[in-house]
């Protein structure tokens, strides 16, 4: 293809013009395709007008619903559930204290002084946060209580991504399941719990359960595996002393 020296030059020989004849040519017919394409888009958008707007208009109704839900339910129901739950985590915590411990954690259960239990904003305020933590107090008062297949209900149906308080509800599942006998169920729980957090505060205290569990089980490895665990990685826990009697123990077991 020619090439010229000065932009916007004419053609002076014929072999020129005929170049720039087929610039020309090839111009028009980039421009052309062009225009087809945008004659197609046009057409299709045209066609599909109906449903664009649908779907765009879905779109913004959803984002819309979801703001007015959030700023004008959500909120809302957010905070009188937490204000009903006031009393209710009162009584769980004086439960906690206590001489006295069942009619308290019953207290906090289904309520006293006109004012909601746990399981009233379970069943009034589902899924606020106040309900779902609402199902991990059910859980510890349940367990508390000597009622361990409720405590199993609702510390499984408890979620929580908290370090300390998402194994502590774990290990809880554990406590019940120990308290029926049913001992592999209980080692399986105090070994997830073990192993959600690595915090000082849960993890040793699980492994030493499950630790214990094992033993009682008569899985040996499985045993001094967790007492192991316990005092290399957390020598200075309360734990470390008990995991190191429980070793020895479990080492003498032919």
């Amino acid at each position: 293809m020619a090439t010229y020296k000065k932009r916007g030059g004419k053609p002076r020989t014929q072999a020129e013009k005929m170049d720039h004849i087929e610039d020309e040519s090839t111009t028009a017919e980039v421009f052309s395709t062009l225009d087809e394409g945008a004659s197609r888009t046009e057409a299709w958008v045209e066609k599909n007008q109906k449903a664009i707007l649908i779907f765009v208009g879905v779109i913004a109704i959803s984002v819309l619903g979801y703001l007015g839900f959030q700023n004008f339910i959500q909120e809302p129901k957010e905070a009188e559930a937490t204000n009903e739950m006031f009393q209710a985590q009162s009584y769980y915590e004086q439960a906690l204290t206590a001489t006295s411990k069942d009619s308290l954690f019953n207290l906090s259960l289904t309520g006293g002084e006109g004012k909601f239990g746990f399981l009233d904003i379970i069943d009034n305020y589902g899924g606020t946060n106040a309900a779902n933590l609402s199902k991990y107090y059910a859980g510890i008062a349940y367990l508390n209580t000597g009622k361990y297949q409720e405590a199993i209900e609702y510390l499984d149906a408890f979620k929580a991504d908290d370090m300390n308080v998402a194994p502590i509800a774990k290990g809880a599942i554990g406590d019940a399941f120990a308290q029926l006998d049913q001992q592999e169920e209980a080692l399986k729980y105090y070994e997830k719990a073990a192993s959600m957090s690595k915090s000082e505060l849960t993890a040793p205290r699980f492994l030493l359960k499950a630790g214990i569990t094992a033993l009682g089980l008569g899985k040996k490895t499985v045993a001094l595996k967790h007492f192991k665990a316990i005092t290399v990685n957390y020598p200075k826990s309360p734990e470390a002393t008990k995991a190191t009697l429980y070793e020895g123990k479990a080492e003498a077991v032919k």
